[in-house]
């Protein structure tokens, strides 16, 4: 089978979410959080980072670890997490790594000579007089920081709004809006004073934010002409956009980019009932060989520890406007995937159960499937795979071309007894009957494949619950 990328496109062992893709030079460059498999805390990892050619979105390579959660002064025995970083190039041209640990509201900057290298420890932002950003009463919460440098200016975003409120320091702190600060060339030292960038929920009435405001997981980017401000919103599983003439405002909202569970579009309005367990997301957009991609995070685990990236193509219009896109397994692959060939089940842009879905955060009930591994967190050889997958528990993944096949098989274990209903969404494709199996068995039944392109959907219809591996199709 010919070289394919898919969604998640790193390693199914790995679990970066937050993603920040830069492009320099003539690689993409994919910074973010770490989180751990099985981990009870976000971004409980170290900071790695992961690159491709810019002309072959297929190719990821891992970088290693580029920065270490003990090497920041504040957390020298390693008990605070690194939350969502940023990259910036500077005057001098180093790269500068900006990031905060957790919920201590200090952004924090490390740089490094190389986009992945080692970055060493430079420093906290700061005012002129020396006191450190957001350690006084009164000032912004310092959270996600987003960075940018254009025409000759440096470009601090932040901010955090939780939905429903709630107090987080000691010393009481602004949750109104994200902001932006300049910064000197050192990268360190604030200029003058914030400017408000979205609005949260208690400030957005009559600005076009209702409904969207801003949460968290602050990301800048220059879209042509356009300053592209890009943020999780109060639902958290959505990205959405507000664009400017100017780096510093005002913004004008723009819309949702994506939802990690496909709500607001095709039709799809309640949480309850939308394409995958959602939970928080974050992530950004990226020009990359002549095409703009969205990357953003799904859930795994039932729970919110264990996030992996994804990405999508995306339009920006003339105006600078994206429409909200789908999720789906082909993200960069730069088309539909193969007709035929074997795939990890776990590739899925669907996942639900008879009775829907619902928020990863919260405990699952017996009925939902979800995606896990067997093995520790960053064993290479470990099996990922969907779960408890019971009667009237659907997985699906889009897209394929039709290339023929004439067979399809799934390979699974578990304690069950029935039959899986193989669809493109429209029409029956297949029906596999399946036995209980110990170990994982492979069953398969003759395949009627589509003459466009077309989603997979299987459907379990039986009694008892299984495990999916992979499915083929031949």
């Amino acid at each position: 089978m010919k070289k394919q990328v898919y969604n998640p496109f790193l390693p199914l062992w790995e679990y970066v979410p937050d993603g920040e893709p830069h492009v320099f030079g003539d690689r993409v460059y994919l910074f973010g959080s770490h989180d751990r498999f099985g981990g009870d805390k976000f971004c409980m990892n170290d900071y790695v980072c992961w690159s491709a050619p810019v002309n072959d979105l297929k190719s990821w390579r891992y970088e290693g670890v580029i920065y270490k959660k003990e090497q920041d002064p504040m957390n020298a025995d390693g008990s605070h997490m690194l939350f969502a970083p940023d990259v910036c190039r500077g005057r001098d041209g180093r790269y500068y790594l900006f990031y905060a640990l957790d919920f201590v509201s200090v952004i924090s900057v490390a740089v490094c000579d190389t986009p992945a290298g080692q970055y060493k420890f430079h420093g906290h932002v700061h005012f002129r007089d020396g006191h450190v950003l957001s350690s006084r009463a009164g000032e912004p919460y310092a959270f996600d920081p987003a960075v940018l440098r254009d025409e000759g200016v440096n470009y601090l975003y932040m901010g955090y709004c939780p939905y429903p409120p709630r107090h987080l320091m000691k010393v009481p702190k602004t949750y109104t809006y994200a902001w932006v600060y300049r910064l000197d060339d050192d990268m360190l030292t604030v200029l003058g004073d914030p400017i408000e960038v979205a609005p949260s929920f208690s400030n957005s009435a009559g600005t076009g934010f209702e409904g969207h405001e801003f949460f968290e997981a602050a990301s800048i980017r220059k879209v042509r002409d356009k300053y592209c401000f890009i943020w999780s919103s109060r639902h958290g599983h959505e990205l959405c956009y507000a664009l400017s003439d100017d780096p510093e405002g005002p913004f004008e909202f723009g819309g949702t980019i994506i939802s990690n569970g496909d709500i607001g579009i095709n039709g799809i309005t309640d949480e309850a009932d939308c394409n995958n367990y959602i939970g928080n997301n974050h992530g950004s957009i990226e020009y990359i060989n002549g095409k703009w991609y969205v990357f953003y995070h799904r859930h795994t685990n039932r729970r919110s520890f264990s996030r992996q990236a994804c990405a999508e193509q995306i339009t920006v219009l003339p105006d600078g406007h994206i429409p909200q896109v789908e999720m789906t397994s082909c993200g960069l692959n730069g088309g539909p995937l193969s007709g035929k060939g074997k795939y990890p089940a776990t590739i899925s842009c669907v996942l639900k159960s008879r009775s829907g879905t619902m928020r990863g955060e919260v405990p699952f009930r017996g009925i939902h499937p979800y995606i896990t591994q067997d093995g520790e967190d960053g064993e290479v050889e470990a099996y990922q795979h969907i779960a408890n997958f019971r009667r009237g528990a659907t997985c699906g993944y889009k897209y394929f071309s039709p290339e023929g096949a004439t067979s399809i098989s799934i390979t699974i274990r578990g304690s069950a007894r029935g039959h899986i209903v193989v669809s493109d969404g429209l029409n029956d494709l297949a029906k596999i009957n399946i036995l209980s199996s110990v170990g994982w068995q492979t069953f398969s039944a003759p395949f009627k494949t589509p003459h466009e392109k077309f989603a997979l959907y299987f459907t379990f219809e039986g009694d008892g619950a299984i495990d999916i591996l992979s499915f083929e199709m031949s």
